[in-house]
């Protein structure tokens, strides 16, 4: 695939997902907020069909497929009203190190499971006093024998009360200060000294967000991913995956929101004509339609780039994308609202929460001033400032 054009494949993915997200919708997600519980009905049915696990290896239960068919089906998921956070996570971040860097046996017992759904795994690497500097994360990782001992904390971490273990992301102990070194561990739910504590968030959404406790959590040698000297090449294998796919959240999102707004402005007439013949109506949502296609191509290039094998290449478009998708998204939030005027706020309607949701694209899993810093350093060469 170029990533200009989309193969007769990739139009088939997105035709048979988007109706499958149209069987479920948005209401059916609003339900599953409202009681406290989580999409379960959907992630099964996704996880059947092969979707969860469309970017993960054929021989170990998985699509064969990559972050560019792993985008698709969390676009129109979202596009659909029904998006699923945890994609970004489990198979996106989690199922990409694991088939990556994983040793044998931790692709046998995981991989599998996080295809078809039957298991999930959050990510771990926030913590309270880093934010977005990494190369201050204080979770450290002692060895004693053959067992490795974790003490730290992390903090909005998602799905944790849901998910078989999280991937946590430590340091060695050796490697407190200067340069990190970070590495990877598979921390079941159930280890002993591992604590959570859900977030009282404003944000509505069914995937919950966490402060978690390491508490001296031991664990056996096999709970390492990858190798301990293998350094920052470990982490951004999941980390450009984790971008792409906060794209495609948002640019599905912004879809949705917009689509309903179209919905609204052909029929809505207040004088003679409906209200999106009116140009002040019309040329908004017509920008903010140019601006998430605009953002989905970098995605897609992004994500080409990076199935590619091209892991520096896909990082600056990563960033990239996930930059002009979070813009694009609440920029198309806003204006669905608007066109909306009353409407736009009420339950009926299902626009308002999103205008919350939408700040998740700018803020997570990196500020959109990150992503500025990153491209003035590494594309332009300026200086930096810290």
């Amino acid at each position: 695939m170029s990533p200009v054009t989309e193969t007769d494949e990739h139009k088939a993915l997105r035709s048979a997902v988007a109706a499958l997200g149209k069987r479920y919708g948005r209401a059916y997600l609003t339900k599953a907020v409202a009681e406290g519980g989580h999409p379960d009905e959907l992630w099964a049915e996704a996880g059947k069909l092969g979707y969860l696990g469309v970017n993960l290896p054929e021989e170990y239960g998985g699509g064969g497929g990559g972050i560019a068919e792993l985008s698709i089906v969390l676009e129109e998921l979202g596009a659909a009203g029904c998006p699923l956070l945890m994609l970004v996570v489990s198979p996106a971040i989690c199922g990409t190190v694991i088939a990556r860097f994983g040793t044998e046996e931790q692709k046998r017992a995981w991989l599998p499971g996080l295809s078809d759904g039957t298991r999930t795994m959050a990510f771990g690497i926030t913590e309270p006093d880093a934010g977005s500097n990494s190369h201050r994360i204080t979770t450290t990782a002692r060895r004693d024998g053959t067992d490795w001992v974790l003490t730290g904390r992390k903090v909005f971490i998602s799905g944790v009360d849901i998910a078989d273990a999280t991937l946590i992301v430590g340091r060695t102990e050796d490697a407190r200060t200067g340069s990190l070194k970070p590495c990877l561990f598979i921390v079941p739910r159930d280890a002993e000294g591992f604590g959570r504590r859900q977030i009282d968030m404003e944000l509505a959404s069914a995937e919950k967000q966490f402060e978690l406790t390491l508490d001296e959590v031991r664990l056996p040698a096999d709970a390492l991913v990858g190798d301990e000297d293998a350094g920052l090449l470990q982490l951004f294998a999941g980390l450009n995956p984790e971008r792409v796919m906060t794209a495609a959240f948002a640019i599905g999102m912004g879809r949705f929101a917009l689509a309903r707004a179209v919905e609204y402005a052909r029929e809505r007439t207040v004088w003679k004509a409906p209200i999106g013949a009116h140009q002040a109506i019309a040329h908004p949502l017509a920008q903010a339609h140019i601006e998430l296609e605009l953002a989905r191509l970098m995605m897609q290039k992004a994500a080409y780039l990076y199935d590619a094998g091209d892991d520096i290449g896909a990082g600056e478009a990563a960033n990239m994308a996930k930059y002009a998708a979070g813009e694009a998204c609440v920029r198309a939030v806003d204006q669905a609202v608007h066109t909306l005027g009353g409407n736009g706020l009420t339950r009926e309607f299902g626009l308002a929460s999103l205008i919350t949701a939408a700040r998740v694209s700018r803020i997570a899993p990196v500020s959109r001033e990150m992503i500025l810093n990153y491209v003035s350093h590494q594309t332009l060469g300026l200086p930096k400032s810290y």
